[in-house]
């Protein structure tokens, strides 16, 4: 469009100044609902993990099926962490960051829009498992949605946002070193 990054920041550091705000707004039910993750930790770490190593696959294989071009397979990994950690992951493994972006913003928004209908249809009730599976999913679009299940879902989510986005940096790159090289 023409417009400098100094001429288009001035708008964009009113939105960066918010983010401080959200992140405390986030740490306040993960705090009170600590005891809960730490009751709770086996099976997520279990459950993000095994969640993680079959999204990346599932993608991995789909991308092979289809004869879809390496670094565009890979650009499509991290589609369910947060827009920072997904460029950080798709730059290190040299994908298109801007294919990253794209998909990162689909699924947030697929997330928060045909989660709850899913998890709905399966019968999951539990504020725990909805928590984390908006927010491993759609990152921080599912944990916004997962916040009208309640403070306990809504915590869930921000703390799988953490986990998935970590179990991320180091399972993308094994997936797709054994199933796309």
């Amino acid at each position: 469009t023409g417009i400098s990054y100094k001429d288009y920041y001035v708008g964009g550091s009113y939105l960066n100044s918010l983010i401080i705000p959200s992140t405390v707004a986030l740490a306040v039910p993960f705090y009170k609902n600590l005891h809960l993750m730490r009751h709770h930790c086996k099976s997520i770490l279990i459950g993000s993990t095994v969640a993680c190593i079959l999204n990346t696959t599932y993608t991995a294989l789909i991308a092979k099926l289809f004869g879809m071009d390496y670094f565009l397979a890979i650009s499509l990994f991290p589609k369910s962490v947060t827009t920072a950690m997904a460029v950080g992951i798709s730059e290190k493994m040299q994908g298109i960051t801007t294919v990253t972006l794209v998909v990162v913003v689909i699924t947030g928004i697929l997330t928060s829009v045909l989660g709850p209908v899913f998890l709905k249809m399966i019968g999951i009730k539990d504020p725990v498992a909805i928590g984390l599976s908006l927010g491993g999913t759609g990152h921080a679009v599912g944990t916004g949605t997962a916040f009208r299940y309640g403070q306990v879902a809504g915590a869930m989510g921000g703390l799988s946002i953490a986990v998935t986005g970590i179990l991320y940096v180091f399972i993308s790159p094994i997936v797709a070193s054994l199933i796309l090289r």
